[in-house]
């Protein structure tokens, strides 16, 4: 099968790990894939992989801006002259893009929604979302069909995977002492965080719990990874807080398997979260987690057997939670055991692969019937 995949951008992220990974079982399947985005930091490393990436200017937030005109007469003159038998959009900008396509070249297509959209008009009256839609928790399953109005048979739920090889952590002492360096991290307990630095992922939250372990166990360290628009304020909160000299802050990695090799609990205080692919590493890195229980992250996280689940907005709960891990390893092991069964059984990336391959082969198939 030849496979058209459309993301807005390559640059480190959930999605973009979705998308490569994806792209990368189909090609191990023996389908030919082709991937369409406006580039990225990790762009370059496609062709390495045998790859083909496609450079469109998909990288707006505007379905009205007439650079998506231009991508789509380019992806269009691919599709026929590649024969592309289906379109997998990622982001709504691509869906756009992808519906238009669909039209144009009379190539179904496919969406995968990872998270959650505004209701707004403009998305209730041109949905977009293709012949099926891949929800990636149970969460965002029920907000395609509540709020989004999308027909409960068209919505498919395949949770987000995770290479189990990549993410087995097994590192040795001195590897993991090399890291420590790294990062300018001492032999004492980590806690880390590695998520996007915006206000919903929720480090307000960690940097104020960070404070509050301190005062019980005062050799933690907190190692905090991401790139974003609130890197200035977290920086001058951590300042604040008085907690500067325990703080590691460091760019986005695409290799999270090292830094979660050195985490000794992980937190996610997101404020939203359409399932958490990082938590979900953390767990396939047996790491104990703390997360808030928001969107789709309770379809991860087995609240006392898997890692803990607390309420968002709330520093209190998450250092309790931290403090519980951090003064019992026999606990700390015991939960990331389990967590590490629970990305075995539930959440593999060849499962996940296998999936949306079957959602391919019908779409294709009900389309040859028309």
């Amino acid at each position: 099968m030849k496979i058209l995949l459309m993301t807005t951008h390559l640059n480190v992220g959930g999605i973009t790990s979705y998308t490569i990974s994806l792209a990368k079982k189909l090609r191990d399947a023996g389908h030919q894939v082709w991937v369409a985005s406006s580039g990225g930091q990790l762009a370059g490393g496609l062709e390495a992989d045998s790859l083909r990436h496609v450079l469109v200017s998909l990288n707006t937030k505007s379905e009205l801006n007439p650079k998506l005109l231009l991508a789509v007469l380019k992806l269009r003159h691919l599709i026929k002259k590649e024969r592309i038998d289906i379109i997998h959009a990622q982001t709504r900008v691509a869906q756009v893009a992808a519906a238009l396509l669909s039209v144009l070249c009379k190539v179904p297509y496919v969406t995968t929604c990872h998270g959650f959209f505004k209701p707004k008009k403009s998305r209730l009256i041109f949905q977009c979302w293709g012949a099926k839609v891949i929800a990636i928790s149970e969460a965002v399953r029920a907000h395609l069909v509540n709020n989004m109005r999308v027909a409960k048979d068209r919505v498919e739920l395949i949770y987000n995977g995770v290479d189990l090889k990549t993410f087995s952590c097994s590192y040795g002492p001195e590897e993991k002492a090399g890291f420590r360096e790294k990062f300018g991290l001492k032999e004492a307990p980590v806690v880390g965080i590695i998520a996007r630095l915006s206000p919903v992922k929720g480090h307000r939250y960690f940097l104020e719990a960070a404070q509050k372990i301190l005062k019980e166990k005062p050799d933690t360290q907190f190692l905090i990874i991401g790139d974003g628009p609130e890197e200035g304020y977290l920086k001058k909160l951590s300042q604040t807080l008085m907690i500067e000299e325990k703080t590691r802050f460091f760019s986005s990695v695409f290799e999270t398997s090292i830094p979660l090799s050195i985490i000794d609990v992980f937190v996610m205080p997101s404020l939203e979260e359409g399932l958490g692919l990082s938590i979900l590493e953390a767990m396939a890195c047996s790491v104990a987690v703390v997360a808030s229980n928001v969107g789709g992250i309770y379809s991860l996280v087995d609240n006392g057997k898997s890692g803990y689940l607390v309420p968002p907005k709330n520093a209190e709960a998450i250092k309790e939670a931290v403090v519980k891990f951090l003064g019992d390893s026999g606990l700390r092991s015991k939960f990331a055991a389990v967590g590490r069964r629970t990305a075995e059984d539930k959440f593999s990336l060849d499962e996940l692969s296998k999936r949306v391959e079957r959602v391919y082969s019908e779409t294709v198939e009900h389309k040859r019937k028309i």
